[in-house]
């Protein structure tokens, strides 16, 4: 079978779409052109929608490069969070931050403090995605390759540029804050990086930690009375210690006494 050859003209019309980087009319050019034929739409009405189309096309994957560079480790959205398990979290109070964006517009730090499994991530991961969406720059990190990247960062002199890097996202979720052992330098480091979002950019942090633990973990009291005096200076604390683990649980018995204390070895 002969295989068809594309018209001279068409392949130049590629490369002049690819070159203006007009690619939602390069990937629909056949489709564009037959709806045309079929409807005979006004010259204005005809280029209006390639506009409109193009603008939309681009924003979409403007939104979805967002979220890929976003480093979030699993995609968790508001409508999926499981509020019935979740009796004494205020639904309607997280419901009308995410919604209004208000998190956005004023610009704060919010701490999600409850044991493990009780939703902490999902619910900043949620916030965080809800901002992508709208249009503003994020980032996820766990606290401990934050930690790592700091004292990589001090090893080669790049800290200054890390947290720069760092605080420049409009939105960053630090993710189980207090899992690891923070050293005195990495300690300085995260409060240089708290110190220049402060009021201007959004900081989400989960932690099992209260903030009456922070001094001890921080291991510098000054430094944590000086972190805390500032992030309750314009703060939002969900308090979620008396919400339950709300992950599935699938667990087998490899023997035939499946009453056995599962915590002893």
């Amino acid at each position: 079978m002969t295989q068809k050859v594309k018209p001279v003209l068409e392949n130049e019309t590629e490369e002049m779409l690819s070159y203006l980087g007009l690619r939602y009319l390069g990937e629909h050019w056949g489709a564009v052109l037959n709806a045309a034929k079929e409807h005979s739409p006004t010259y204005h009405s005809f280029l209006t929608d390639i506009i409109k189309n193009e603008t939309a096309d681009r924003k979409e994957r403007q939104r979805k490069s967002r979220i890929s560079r976003a480093n979030i480790q699993e995609v968790l959205v508001m409508e999926t969070f499981p509020f019935v398990k979740q009796p004494n979290l205020k639904k309607n109070f997280v419901l009308e931050l995410y919604e209004s964006m208000e998190y956005m517009l004023r610009p704060q730090d919010l701490v999600l403090i409850g044991p493990t499994g009780c939703g902490k991530t999902g619910l900043a991961t949620s916030y965080l995605i809800q901002a992508l969406n709208k249009g503003y720059r994020g980032y996820f990190i766990d606290f401990k390759e934050l930690l790592d990247e700091l004292l990589r960062a001090v090893g080669d002199q790049t800290e200054k540029k890390l947290v720069k890097k760092f605080a420049a996202y409009d939105v960053l979720v630090i993710d189980e804050l207090g899992h690891s052992p923070i050293r005195k330098e990495q300690a300085g480091l995260f409060f240089n990086l708290m110190r220049q979002r402060h009021k201007k950019k959004t900081t989400f942090i989960t932690t099992q930690l209260g903030y009456d633990e922070w001094g001890d973990f921080l291991q510098n009291k000054h430094l944590t009375a000086a972190m805390l005096d500032r992030m309750t200076e314009n703060c939002t604390v969900f308090n979620m210690r008396k919400c339950i683990s709300i992950r599935p649980k699938n667990v087998k018995f490899g023997t035939t006494d499946e009453s056995a204390d599962t915590k002893k070895p």
